[in-house]
């Protein structure tokens, strides 16, 4: 049987996350919270039960926008998504329940992104890969498993006299990432969504900041899931790139994750051919595919809603020009729909 999340289950859809190998940070119920509450976007979590134990989840998010189309996403303002299956009857059934409900509210198409591929008949974009790294229990060790060129960067930041500090709410981080979005031609999400992330994940998240002489001079959201160390939201300040401020806050993030036991650095996802690509790879990671798969209902093609895409360029490059404060105010209007 399928059903809809309700409060009351959170935390059994959440016991059930963490004991599947394939699921994810962002199978956990609190995007839903976070979504619905800061941004406002439909929600429709599905569960299999059987005799009365959960067996399947598949968090969707419906995103409805005049200017970026009509899809149900899974997991929207999220690098991982799909369905998370105990077994191959849970597993379809859930498939046949999105699809039913994306014909139901008429949207272009269901997004399935998924790390691995699951359905080799649907159509998938070759555009993301994700970058993942097992870290070693020792904080040297980590430090010597850094490329040359990269790792003298961090030495860079170590004698720039850089530091990293927790911070317990988002204002810097904001601040920051507003504008190294901003400088990038990306609206930013609003405010309240950041923070939601933070109240609601508690634990399972923190905030390391960089700082340079007492002022902050970069800034990243991280989440913790099982053993891993997922850096999110993060940005560097006009000084970081002098400073090296942005390698040696992921090498702090590493560090202190090493403290903490945790075995698995998740870089992230990045476009192929890009910036942030080379960045991470200069790190001494290596790209895997990630299979965003799509069921088209109104939609003759995939969806090209990215930075990549050329009928965007006007726009970003417009963007990049915007006063801060200004693209501060703009933004988490546009940026909500960006899922």
């Amino acid at each position: 049987m399928i059903k809809r999340l309700d409060a009351a289950n959170y935390s059994r859809w959440d016991s059930y996350v963490e004991t599947m190998a394939d699921a994810t940070f962002f199978h956990l119920s609190g995007w839903k919270t976070a979504v619905e509450q800061a941004l406002g976007h439909k929600t429709y979590y599905l569960y299999a039960e059987t005799e009365g134990h959960i067996t399947g989840v598949l968090p969707l998010v419906h995103i409805n926008s005049l200017l970026f189309g009509n899809n149900l996403i899974s997991n929207a303002f999220c690098v991982y998504g799909g369905i998370v299956a105990s077994d191959e009857a849970s597993y379809l059934a859930l498939d046949r329940e999105a699809c039913k409900l994306a014909e139901e509210l008429g949207v272009d198409s269901l997004e399935m992104r998924n790390r691995v591929q699951k359905s080799p008949d649907r159509p998938h974009k070759e555009l993301y890969v994700t970058f993942r790294k097992h870290l070693e229990d020792d904080v040297d060790k980590n430090m010597q498993a850094i490329p040359r060129k990269q790792r003298a960067m961090v030495r860079k930041g170590i004698d720039a006299g850089l530091t990293g500090t927790l911070d317990d709410n988002v204002d810097r981080l904001y601040q920051i990432y507003s504008e190294s979005v901003r400088n990038l031609g990306t609206p930013v999400f609003p405010k309240k969504f950041f923070k939601a992330l933070k109240d609601i994940f508690k634990e399972r998240c923190d905030i390391v900041t960089i700082e340079h002489q007492g002022k902050a001079v970069a800034s990243v959201m991280n989440f913790y899931f099982k053993d891993e160390v997922l850096p999110y939201y993060g940005g560097g300040s006009a000084e970081a790139r002098d400073l090296k401020a942005n390698d040696f806050m992921y090498w702090e993030v590493m560090r202190r994750a090493v403290e903490k036991n945790v075995k698995i650095f998740d870089y992230g996802r990045s476009k192929v051919g890009t910036g942030p690509y080379s960045f991470k790879k200069n790190w001494g990671f290596q790209p895997e595919p990630l299979f965003y798969e799509f069921h088209l209902v109104k939609a003759k093609a995939v969806p090209e809603i990215n930075p990549l895409n050329p009928k965007y360029q006007l726009f970003i490059a417009g963007w990049k020009k915007l006063p801060l404060p200004v693209s501060q105010f703009v933004g988490p209007w546009l940026a909500r729909d960006l899922g």
